[in-house]
């Protein structure tokens, strides 16, 4: 250690003198300090010179890694195979948009390099035709574009709030029933298990098109209800138009019915009317007449063996109860992030959306599969109507306009699918968008003229139709997608930080609350959220206007993944308990068999391919476009959103979320 002080003594034989410097960082003593070494300097620079180079070659290779997936994808993508709809109205108006975003982003960086304060040139300072064209920009937007932006932008601001409080509401409703521990209680006496004559008659009905990864697992959950066997009748009402397909769905029922199950194989020449035509033409069956409940279970549902007397004993001492309603289980939620993200929004639904609605308004849009309804209440209402895609909300709303209340049940469950490709949701989110503006535009008149209560109707014109299915995607799309990056070269509209931040991430934490283990998955969430905008609002114009596009119905692609599994996972069990001969939940012996055959078959291979999303392209480079401007004028968190959002739109538009359909 260096000492505070330091004494000289000179002696000299005439005098001496006594020299006290206080310090050690004294000038006098410079050539005494200790120096680094250009030794030691070598190895700092040659450190940090490893360091830079390192996270230089990290980016390289990681960019590389992107580049070469993205090359790939294109490779393999089809374009020729892509929706003719993608090419409509809304790709047209989004590329125009992208090509003036970046003609106005030239003149922006062009203005911004040579320092233009324009605020000081008078006109007739002006000078070239670049700085000419960059003034008449300014002046027409400050006096025609600015104020309609402005007026849009506060318009979607109101009704993106009303859609929060609505959603806000129904959260506090939920709250409310789980703080309370609110239940729908069964009214009526449970029936004698000993006398099978006091349970009522049901028919289950499956309706399937070409299903051929999970026939076998709907048709064999069917068959094992715990419910009297005669007392129970299994329609399989099949559309597929595959004769193979058919012969083996016709081998799976004809085992089942050996065994002594009471179940009956439908095919109808004709595919008419889709769903709704192929249930309407089951009930028309002599035998129905005889029945007082019909359950119906899609083909990838999989219900426990008590999900009727679960259900079934609802209507017992409830003579205007019409639906009884289950929530749906996803066996695969965890398979891939596109799953992850359905299972938090369908998780919102049936825990806050459904279960609210139907214990406070005794009225919610049926989901088309797990639930029950007392055929009275189908038949008083018209039956099933082809008129849309959506033919579950529709007989809802018929049913709840006659005067029937419906039951949801949160704590009964059937398992089923979800979609694992993009493809295959986003088709099926283009019907589930669609279906209802169809809806809407058929059922307003009879609305109106109900002999239901105002409050009734106002909920259903206001709420359940304009809110939910016509605002929430008009607002998404337009406001985050279109006047968001469009007020980035319009600063005079700047849409507020809390619009684009605080509010949205909060609304993103209630929907996730209903699952809470999807919580790291916020982020993501809410950008798909936004990225999906654009399918559902184009479903939603294609409905309102009834384009060609809105009365498209295509079967949602399975993967057959828990059938195969739950095959495999009895045969192990088999082979574990050979001398047991019990039929176990969702399995046969038909179906172990089919599972060895289908292995057996050389079935060729087909290359997974996939597509290229040219509204979503197009509008990952209009957001991105628009970020590059948003950094020029250092917004800060309008930055980062649009470049999140963007590049969220370019992974769906490259289709590099989910799995690919071959």
């Amino acid at each position: 250690m260096v000492p505070n002080s330091v004494v000289v003594t000179i002696e000299k034989p005439s005098n001496f003198s006594l020299l006290e410097v206080n310090g050690s960082d004294s000038s006098l003593f410079r050539d005494k300090q200790k120096a680094a070494s250009p030794k030691q300097f070598s190895w700092v620079l040659l450190l940090k010179a490893h360091r830079f180079l390192t996270g230089l070659s990290w980016l390289a290779m990681a960019f590389k890694a992107t580049f070469a997936s993205v090359k790939k994808r294109i490779a393999l993508s089809d374009l020729s195979e892509e929706e003719p709809k993608s090419r409509g109205r809304l790709y047209r108006f989004i590329k125009a948009f992208l090509l003036i975003s970046i003609l106005a982003l030239v003149l922006e960086v062009v203005a911004h390099f040579k320092k233009w304060n324009l605020q000081m040139i008078q006109p007739w300072e002006v000078q070239g035709l670049v700085q000419w064209s960059y003034v008449a920009w300014l002046s027409f937007r400050e006096a025609y574009i600015a104020p309609f932006v402005i007026l849009l932008s506060n318009f979607c601001i109101v009704l993106f709030l009303i859609q929060s409080l609505d959603r806000l509401v129904l959260c506090f409703g939920c709250f409310w029933i789980k703080y309370k521990k609110l239940k729908p209680k069964i009214e009526g006496e449970t029936y004698e298990t000993e006398d099978s004559s006091s349970f009522p008659k049901v028919l289950v009905q499956i309706p399937m098109c070409n299903e051929r990864e999970v026939y076998a697992q709907s048709i064999a959950a069917a068959c094992e209800l715990d419910w009297p066997t005669d007392r129970l009748l299994i329609q399989v009402l099949d559309d597929s138009d595959d004769g193979n397909l058919q012969l083996l769905i016709k081998n799976e029922v004809s085992s089942w019915h050996e065994k002594g199950i009471n179940i009956v194989y439908r095919h109808r020449l004709i595919r008419t009317g889709y769903k709704a035509g192929n249930l309407k033409s089951a009930m028309a069956c002599d035998y129905v007449k005889d029945y007082e409940f019909v359950a119906i279970l899609d083909a990838d549902f999989q219900p426990n063996p008590d999900f009727l007397k679960l259900t079934i004993p609802h209507f017992k001492g409830n003579p205007e109860l019409g639906l009884v309603q289950a929530r749906w289980s996803f066996v695969n939620k965890d398979e891939n992030l596109l799953t992850r993200l359905q299972n938090i929004n369908l998780c919102f639904h049936f825990e806050v959306e459904q279960q609210v609605n139907g214990f406070f308004l005794n009225f919610f849009g049926f989901n088309g599969t797990a639930g029950v309804w007392r055929i009275k209440a189908l038949e008083e209402s018209g039956g099933w109507l082809e008129r849309t895609t959506v033919e579950d909300m529709d007989i809802a709303v018929r049913a709840h306009l006659n005067g029937w209340k419906f039951i949801f049940l949160n704590d009964v469950k059937v398992m089923c699918e979800l979609p694992e490709s993009y493809e295959a949701y986003k088709k099926q989110q283009h019907r589930w968008h669609s279906g209802p503006m169809q809806l809407f535009r058929l059922c307003l008149p009879a609305i109106i003229t109900s002999k239901i209560s105002m409050w009734k109707k106002a909920n259903l014109i206001f709420l359940f139709f304009l809110l939910r299915k016509l605002i929430l995607p008009f607002y998404s799309f337009t406001l985050f997608c279109i006047i968001l990056p469009l007020t980035m070269f319009i600063p005079e509209a700047e849409v507020p930080i809390w619009v684009i931040c605080y509010v949205p991430i909060f609304m993103s934490l209630l929907n996730i609350l209903p699952s809470p283990k999807s919580f790291p998955f916020l982020v993501p969430y809410l950008l798909f959220e936004n990225t999906m905008s654009v399918t559902k609002f184009n479903a939603m114009v294609c409905g309102l206007f009834q384009l060609g596009s809105s009365y498209e119905w295509v079967v949602t692609k399975k993967t057959g993944r828990s059938s195969e599994s739950d095959l495999l996972a009895f045969a192990e069990r088999e082979s574990k308990s050979s001398g047991e001969e019990k039929i176990l939940r969702r399995h046969s012996e038909s179906g172990l068999e089919l599972l060895s055959k289908l292995k057996e078959q050389n079935v060729p291979s087909v290359k997974k391919r996939n597509k290229l999303y040219r509204k979503e392209l197009a509008l990952a480079f209009l957001l991105l476009t628009a970020s590059v401007r948003s950094l020029l004028s250092a917004h800060g968190v309008h930055f980062y959103f649009l470049l999140f959002q963007g590049l969220s739109f370019l992974v769906v538009g490259l289709d590099l979320i989910g799995e690919q359909l071959s």
